[in-house]
């Protein structure tokens, strides 16, 4: 036992002995009066002491013992003195010790160790820690930190004592177009009593309030272009079965879902065959999503369609008994719960223009996706043999076949083709939302309303209505709230079709019945 308590001995001043912060100082930090100990360690922090992290976690640590008005640092693993003193440490103290930890980070070598301090410390600039945050700012060679820490240094400058000093901290802080940057200001302003200084402060915060509120106009914006772009590529593919070959196609829906399971099988596969080359399973699941959803489409028109062309009821019946039995299809396959699709690593994150304007990537992806489907879809119409033979059979089929077009074939291959684009679409939903038995379900009606609204058989008038109707939904949304946007987008649907039947965009011309 004896042997135990020297080593212990041995090893606490050991361990006192490898730490050269000063003696007095260590001890008013581990003991005495909570604003002393606050002040004492605001005064190692200002020096900036590379011994002071290792005392703080040695603290943090239950390894600082008090003997004598001494603190001492019990090594790791040796047993500390019997009559030593353990610290209290209180909440207060904790919070203190953390923020000097991430003070003391900021001088670190390494970048993403100083930039997690500046987050840290973002919302906890004061005078007492000024010192520090301007030696961090001398050495700092980050421009992106130094930037942020140039903001750091102003906030703590807005807890000085001197109302110049604070006046000219808002002047520096005007420029910035951070959300926290803003709150902070506020949170001054309310107890600033100099009025240059308020002046000041008051004139940042609407300039940067003006900052911001161009980046929300942005992100609404942007978000109202993404949700435009994801009906575009719903309804694509309706626009075909239903805009050029006048088929009701209530189970459209199930083909996106269709879509978006083979994205899912292709994932799973590649997770359990192919881990190291799982960034590039989208690649696979892409043509995947559209040879599985062409060909049940192209199923259901050979099976049951073809015996219904010029019967709109009993397609729309149909087509609606047959999305059912797809949905039971897949709840018996995969289970009636969600399943989550991962986005690749190259789709993970997002593009942060402003603090407050992010674009995400997988949502710049479908935007960009979603136009090259266009521009495929216009070319494959517009110069391709199947797309003229698609456009003679729908403007007149009879004429059609007088010339020896298979009529029946290019039905079939016009559907598998609308209902591929729907796979597509399928696959491109799986990258900003969980897949489920009910996907389909939560689009159809937005589908059709792009295709009624931009005008039967027309392409443009669906690009239109699409990214219309998304910019619009975002904007009453953000104004009444997203069941009064329905409604609204729903009405405004009902008058668009008591004017203009053909819809918005539709051809001019004499057609032939």
């Amino acid at each position: 036992m004896i042997k135990r308590l020297l080593l212990g001995w041995l090893l606490a001043v050991l361990g006192c002995s490898a730490w050269a912060l000063p003696p007095e100082l260590a001890s008013r930090i581990a003991a005495g009066d909570g604003d002393d100990r606050v002040a004492a360690l605001q005064q190692a922090l200002a020096t900036g002491d590379a011994s002071l992290g290792p005392f703080l976690r040695a603290l943090q640590d239950g390894r600082v013992r008090l003997k004598g008005g001494q603190a001492l640092v019990i090594a790791d693993g040796a047993m500390p003195p019997a009559d030593a003193e353990e610290p209290m440490l209180n909440n207060r103290m904790r919070r203190e010790i953390d923020a000097a930890l991430a003070g003391l980070d900021l001088l670190s070598p390494d970048r993403d160790a100083r930039a997690k301090a500046l987050a840290t410390l973002r919302d906890d600039a004061d005078e007492s820690k000024l010192p520090l945050f301007e030696k961090a700012l001398a050495a700092e060679t980050d421009a992106g930190l130094r930037a942020q820490l140039n903001s750091l240094v102003a906030g703590a400058k807005l807890s000085s004592t001197d109302a110049a000093q604070r006046k000219a901290a808002a002047t520096a802080l005007a420029g910035s177009a951070d959300p926290g940057t803003r709150a902070l200001l506020l949170d001054k302003l309310g107890a600033e009593t100099d009025p240059a200084a308020k002046a000041a402060m008051q004139k940042a915060v609407d300039d940067i309030g003006g900052r911001l509120a161009w980046g929300e106009r942005a992100q609404l914006l942007f978000s109202g272009l993404s949700l435009g772009s994801v009906l575009l590529l719903v309804a694509l593919g309706l626009a075909i079965t239903y805009g050029l070959m006048g088929v009701i196609n209530m189970a459209h829906g199930e083909l996106l879902m269709v879509g978006a399971y083979a994205t899912y099988s292709v994932q799973q596969a590649f997770r359990a065959w192919a881990p190291v080359a799982f960034d590039y399973y989208l690649w696979l699941a892409l043509p995947a999503s559209f040879l599985a959803a062409a060909l049940v489409g192209a199923a259901m028109e050979r099976t049951v369609i073809r015996w219904l062309y010029g019967r709109p009821l009993e397609t729309l019946l149909a087509t609606w008994g047959i999305s059912l039995v797809l949905m039971q299809a897949v709840r018996s396959l995969f289970g009636a719960q969600n399943v989550a699709v991962e986005n690749p690593a190259w789709l993970s994150g997002g593009w942060a223009l402003l603090p407050n304007l992010t674009l995400p990537y997988n949502r710049l992806a479908i935007l960009a996706f979603a136009a090259l489907v266009l521009v495929g879809m216009a070319l494959l119409l517009a110069k391709t043999r199947l797309g003229l033979m698609v456009r003679g059979v729908t403007q007149n089929r009879r004429m059609a076949a007088c010339v020896g077009v298979n009529t029946a074939k290019v039905d079939t291959m016009a559907f598998a083709l609308g209902s591929g684009i729907a796979g597509l679409a399928g696959c491109a939903l799986s990258q900003i939302g969980n897949v489920g038995p009910d996907l389909g379900q939560s689009y159809i009606v937005d589908a059709f309303m792009v295709v009624v609204l931009g005008g039967v058989g027309q392409l443009a008038g669906t690009v239109y209505a699409g990214l219309g109707l998304g910019v619009l939904a975002k904007l009453l949304e953000g104004w009444q709230g997203a069941v009064l946007a329905k409604i609204a987008l729903l009405l405004l649907l009902v008058l668009v079709i008591q004017k203009k039947p053909q819809g918005l965009f539709a051809l001019k011309g004499r057609s032939v019945e």
